[in-house]
């Protein structure tokens, strides 16, 4: 066979190796590695660790993945039935859990609903309390063509929504004349006071009658100067209608001017960062100002609120059985005496029951008998528990349990740390006066 011949067998059986050992694309792109490791088999023939490729390209396997119901799915059945009625039931607990209860009313103008907002926001912490927006816009109490709200509030108190509280602001459109028939009278003139003074009473009386508490809120200072003294007069008739009628009253006048009484369009919110409360027109409030505002009235609310509260029974408390509540009233309780500036003992009661007295140590004498400490076997006497001794302790032995087991009190003692008694100094009663 020649040379060539052989040159062709060989290049022909090459050719045939290559193509019968496809390279794995997991492999570098490195020919004599593609050509060995498909020659031999790979490294698991003998080349080991060397004869890996450089490159390799990891192919993910089912067990390295995660549970797939962690990411939403529900591959299986079980658990994913499992989580969605859990979900199911958490989220009618949390809505039962988080139903209003406490329902706060809110009555005026503008302002009125500005205010509105601003205790929505500084109550959104607490989901058992609603606020309920009932005011109208551009309404006040002299147009009652437009909006008679003494009308109004007996609607809003006899409607089958509960209110627990209702906060009134009004007045800001009031500096118009009344009429009243053939009759107008001039804002602020004596006889429009009287008539506007009576509509105040009307609206309170309204939420009165139907036992929901009134909290009525001053207007705040204006930027126009002839306004702001307006709205002056009108708190005036608010102040003294609400003391008439027993309400609180809450006056803003000083809390949105600055540290001259002037108006000012800036102030600390309730962060205490300066920001700009008013709107550009010098009446109305900005978010912040509204928020700043009911922070204000947010203290009236939070008294009814905590008032409500304690009448209200807890849900899921046990109420206290009949036989605990008598065993509680008839425990006997430990009596404390104390002496009173007359030099009358008073029995105080105390709160931790016990035994009806407590048990007494002996007297100790002042000075005690005289014992030879130098003579023969007095080391050993002294040393030695008799049973005198054992006698001896069993006062005080009784006392250790009385107060530290069965929880009672001891007896003071004159002149002891815990004698708390009051006596008058020997010569107080010359003292001058």
């Amino acid at each position: 066979m020649s040379v060539q011949t052989l040159r062709r067998v060989i290049a022909l059986l090459l050719g045939a190796l290559l193509a019968s050992a496809a390279p794995d694309p997991s492999f570098a792109q490195d020919p004599f590695t593609e050509f060995f490791g498909g020659l031999f088999g790979g490294p698991q023939h003998g080349y080991g660790h060397r004869g890996e490729p450089r490159v390799r390209r990891i192919m993910p396997h089912r067990e390295n993945r995660g549970p797939t119901y962690w990411h939403g799915q529900t591959d299986n059945p079980r658990r994913a039935a499992k989580r969605t009625d859990g979900g199911a039931t958490d989220q009618a607990q949390s809505t039962v859990a988080t139903q209003p209860t406490f329902f706060v009313a809110t009555v005026g103008d503008t302002l009125g609903v500005l205010l509105a907002d601003g205790l929505k926001e500084g109550f959104s912490d607490r989901p058992d309390v609603a606020i309920l927006r009932k005011g109208r816009e551009s309404s006040g109490l002299v147009r009652d063509d437009f909006y008679d709200w003494p009308k109004a509030a007996k609607e809003i108190a006899a409607d089958a929504q509960k209110i627990n509280v209702a906060v009134i602001m009004l007045g800001s459109n009031d500096r118009q004349a009344i009429q009243q028939g053939q009759e107008s009278y001039e804002p602020l003139s004596p006889r429009w006071r009287e008539i506007y003074a009576a509509r105040v009473d009307a609206v309170i009386a309204a939420f009165k009658e139907k036992n929901i508490p009134v909290i009525w809120v001053g207007l705040p200072v204006m930027k126009n100067e002839r306004l702001s003294a307006d709205m002056a007069q009108l708190n005036d008739i608010f102040k003294a209608r609400a003391a008439h009628a027993d309400i609180p009253y809450v006056d803003l006048w000083d809390a949105m001017t600055d540290e001259h009484g002037q108006y000012s369009a800036f102030g600390p919110d309730i962060n205490g960062q300066i920001v700009k409360l008013r709107s550009a027109d010098g009446v109305h409030f900005t978010e912040a100002g509204a928020r700043s505002v009911a922070h204000f009235v947010e203290g009236e609310i939070k008294k009814y609120y905590d008032a409500y509260r304690q009448q209200a029974p807890v849900a899921g408390a046990p109420a206290a059985p009949a036989s605990e509540a008598s065993k509680d009233a008839a425990a006997p309780q430990q009596p404390i005496a104390a002496t009173p500036a007359n030099g009358q003992p008073i029995t105080f009661r105390s709160p931790v029951g016990g035994p009806s007295a407590a048990p007494t140590l002996p007297d100790r004498p002042a000075v005690g008998p005289t014992q030879q400490l130098t003579g023969a076997g007095t080391a050993n006497e002294l040393a030695r528990k008799t049973p005198a001794g054992k006698a001896a302790d069993a006062p005080a032995q009784a006392l250790v349990r009385h107060v530290f087991i069965e929880g009672g009190d001891q007896s003071p003692r004159d002149n002891r740390a815990d004698d708390f008694s009051w006596r008058p100094a020997p010569n107080a009663a010359s003292q001058p006066q």
